[in-house]
């Protein structure tokens, strides 16, 4: 377990390497987050100025509101997936020995917009059922409904590299997904929690140093110093999750170029990494 474990860490090292010679994809995630906001704000407000909020103005298991929530949901999943893809395109071109840029990226995502919508829709769905299965059963139930999503999450974590590179539909692109991760789901999974783990603790430490900045600032009562403190906690917090979310996509686009050309080198991956990474469990 350690072996693995400190492997996926330096997977992740690798995938950080990957993203200080493309610092622009980084981009990518902060466009996609502004782009949810926008979305947010275009839904919300005229719900809210209709009084779509008001007490009794909505039932949430009328028909109307269960199509509204998957609309929204498969928007929010289209517009998550749209920037992942143009974030995983633009690494593959780097692992081709390109110099990908963003509007490379963008023009990927945007060629495939329709097998994109066509994914969205259905993880939309299949989160809508396990949420509605989850609030209505018990504890145990809504245990075995996590197990289950979470099941789902890790066999479609190559869902977004094979829209990219194949063409092939939503449904396909599960099911190749899925196959690819059957005999080395548990490496997939230790490559994500140790690169979580790793961002875990940054986030942690990072809290810690501006509580204490802000803590000091306080005493001396100047606002700007305070407003100073915070400000740039919170910049630095968006940047960390930025460049987290560009890891990711970089990890799961090295991860996928590994397990369709074994052998194959991989720029930024040492051979023998990307080899453990994608052998068979024991």
């Amino acid at each position: 377990m350690s072996g693995r474990f400190s492997r996926s860490l330096e997977l992740a090292r690798a995938s950080f390497a990957v993203v200080r010679a493309d610092k622009e994809l980084m981009l990518l995630p902060v466009m996609s987050v502004c782009a949810l906001l926008l979305l947010l704000g275009s839904l919300l407000v005229p719900v809210a100025m209709l009084g779509g909020f008001s007490s009794g103005a909505a039932q949430g298991d009328s028909p109307a509101s269960l199509a509204a929530a998957l609309v929204f949901y498969v928007a929010t999943w289209f517009v998550a997936l749209f920037f992942n893809a143009a974030l995983v395109g633009a690494a593959m071109i780097r692992m081709d020995g390109g110099n990908p840029t963003l509007s490379d990226g963008l023009r990927i995502a945007w060629a495939r917009k329709g097998r994109i919508l066509g994914y969205a829709l259905i993880a939309a769905t299949v989160g809508l059922v396990l949420r509605a299965i989850e609030e209505r059963v018990g504890w145990l139930g809504a245990l075995v409904v996590k197990l289950v999503g979470a099941a789902w999450t890790v066999a479609t974590f190559l869902v977004v590299p094979v829209l990219v590179t194949r063409d092939v539909g939503p449904l396909a692109a599960v099911k190749e997904s899925a196959g690819l991760l059957r005999g080395t789901w548990g490496e997939n999974l230790i490559g994500n929690f140790g690169l979580g783990l790793v961002f875990a603790a940054v986030y942690v430490a990072w809290i810690a140093v501006c509580a204490v900045a802000l803590y000091l600032a306080v005493q001396t009562g100047a606002t700007m110093l305070m407003g100073a403190v915070v400000l740039v906690g919170v910049v630095v917090l968006l940047v960390l999750s930025a460049l987290q979310a560009t890891m990711q996509g970089v990890y799961a686009a090295a991860l996928y170029r590994y397990a369709t050309h074994p052998g194959t080198a991989v720029p930024g991956f040492a051979p023998d990494l990307m080899r453990h990474a994608f052998r068979g469990k024991s």
